[in-house]
């Protein structure tokens, strides 16, 4: 039987964010500083490091050096991420406005999918945008209606980690550490590479509401 240390090595190995939300016992493991330092060592043997974002909230593994093969693994990391960070920056943006809050989406927010579905199908320049998003290469929906461009949408976002479904049976969400992640990389691209992200996001969905 696997050890906790264990399971929490091969989560990390395998590529995974472990945050409260999406794995509490492996999330309550690393908030001890000594089995931090038991899982460090044993990632050091494979030229990797627990590395952390959101302030501690999410961790995740990542290289100590950088040579050709890791470089490629990296590089290929890199531009994936890149290409989805515009869909999901308005995105992120239209459910705040949908929900008419004045924080972003963090850890542990729910979504309710039909009331979500209900307050954009209410306004037309959401229901604009929403149609935008979801023909992005990211999510790739035909569907010219709200409920299925929205649950195309969740369906995608909890296969790329930024949601998960606690209850099978029903239409509700709940944001993991990975969007405070997200929301860590677009700060750090943004301040390397002056893209300003978030503002050419917003200024995208202003022209659509506009048309």
């Amino acid at each position: 039987m696997i050890t906790e240390q264990g399971r929490v090595l091969e989560l990390l190995l395998s590529g995974k964010f472990i945050c409260q939300t999406l794995d509490e016992d492996a999330h309550r493991y690393l908030q001890s500083s000594e089995n931090r330092l038991l899982v460090e060592q044993q990632l050091t043997l494979l030229n990797r490091q627990l590395s952390s974002a959101a302030e501690g909230e999410v961790y995740f593994a990542s290289y100590i050096q950088i040579a050709d093969d890791e470089r490629k693994v990296l590089t290929s990391q890199f531009q994936e991420v890149s290409s989805h960070l515009i869909p999901l920056v308005e995105w992120l943006l239209l459910v705040q406005e949908a929900m008419a809050s004045d924080m972003p989406l963090t850890q542990g927010i729910l979504l309710r999918l039909n009331e979500l579905q209900t307050t954009v199908e209410d306004t037309p320049a959401f229901a604009e945008q929403l149609a935008k998003i979801s023909r992005y290469a990211l999510f790739g929906s035909k569907a010219n209606d709200v409920d299925a461009q929205l649950k195309l949408i969740f369906k995608r976002l909890v296969e790329l980690g930024y949601l998960v479904k606690p209850n099978a049976d029903k239409q509700i969400y709940k944001a993991t550490g990975k969007i405070d992640y997200l929301f860590d990389v677009i700060k750090f691209i943004d301040e390397t590479e002056n893209l300003s992200l978030a503002a050419r996001a917003e200024d995208a969905m202003s022209q659509t509401s506009l048309v």
